[in-house]
């Protein structure tokens, strides 16, 4: 089979009004379009008179105005949250405030690992640690609406409380950000962990949804096609990265040089905490060596 993988940039709707997707799905796109958000980060409103709302998004008065529009007499029975980041479960909590509806979903922010000696967690300002589930649900655990279910799916590894959640009435899976059609997704430690990702991908294999909803960028049409092609696309990358440090590379930011040629300046942040995440693990599986744990600062050899 075929384990290429092709991205899909295409720009979505624009931000500001509801659209529907589906017979139960319709999509919101909040203005907060990014290197690292596309056009934006999208809310679902799953249902039809009493309705889920899935990744509220960031805590935006436009976004929010949009959204209480497009739920408009709608009774909202649950607000859905995937993980814990600004881009996506703040504005929960203004919408729970409206309209009385329970935060299900994920539990409050959690790293991998802990810091290690002298490390700092570069992406803790965009963690959401003011996140409080009403309701935390676990791998399986299910929200029955008024003609549509929601089954939460684990998938650690982007961060290590995100949760996919299925429809089964449409054979679709909203996917947060662990997996979307526009690009990878940034695993950086110690919020996320490599292992994770890749054993949350391979647990994706087994299902079969015939669509993604993604937290960013359009959905995802043939997915098991395209989840083999992100793990192919990781494992690549990681007898890359491997080669490279045979050669010599043994810092994150020569690796980055090399594997990334013509990279945005912009987005080379994200691509050494790739690398990293790759190390780590390399690291943890005995593959590669450094000197006392794996650091982004860090020096590898094999």
């Amino acid at each position: 089979m075929n384990d290429e993988i092709s991205f899909d940039r295409s720009v979505i709707e624009p931000t500001g009004q509801a659209f529907q997707m589906s017979p139960l799905v319709r999509r919101l796109v909040a203005p907060n379009g990014g290197p690292f958000t596309f056009t934006g980060t999208c809310t679902y409103v799953v249902g039809q008179g009493d309705v889920a709302v899935i990744d509220p998004g960031p805590d935006l008065d436009a976004h929010f105005e949009a959204l209480a529009a497009a739920i408009g007499q709608a009774r909202v029975s649950a607000i859905v949250v995937t993980h814990t980041h600004k881009d996506h479960s703040p504005l929960a909590r203004r919408l729970k405030a409206l309209t009385g509806a329970p935060i299900l979903g994920c539990g409050p922010h959690e790293a991998a690992r802990a810091l290690g000696a002298g490390e700092m967690n570069v992406l803790d300002a965009s963690a959401d640690h003011e996140h409080v589930a009403d309701r935390l649900m676990q791998d399986g655990d299910v929200f029955e609406g008024q003609g549509f279910t929601l089954q939460a799916v684990a998938t650690p590894g982007h961060t290590m409380n995100h949760l996919a959640f299925a429809l089964p009435q449409e054979n679709a899976l909203f996917s947060g950000d662990h997996v979307m059609a526009w690009s990878t997704t940034i695993v950086a430690p110690p919020d996320g962990a490599m292992g994770a990702y890749m054993a949350s991908l391979e647990r994706l294999m087994a299902r079969d949804e015939t669509i993604y909803w993604p937290g960013h960028g359009g959905p995802v049409k043939d997915p098991k096609r395209f989840v083999r092609g992100l793990l192919s696309h990781r494992r690549m990358r990681e007898t890359t990265i491997m080669e490279r440090v045979q050669a010599g590379d043994r810092k994150i930011v020569s690796l980055v040089d090399r594997l990334y040629v013509g990279l945005d300046p912009k987005l080379k942040g994200a691509a050494a905490l790739s690398v990293f995440a790759h190390l780590e693990e390399l690291v943890a599986r005995g593959v590669v060596r450094t000197d006392g744990d794996a650091r982004l600062d860090g020096e590898y050899w094999v």
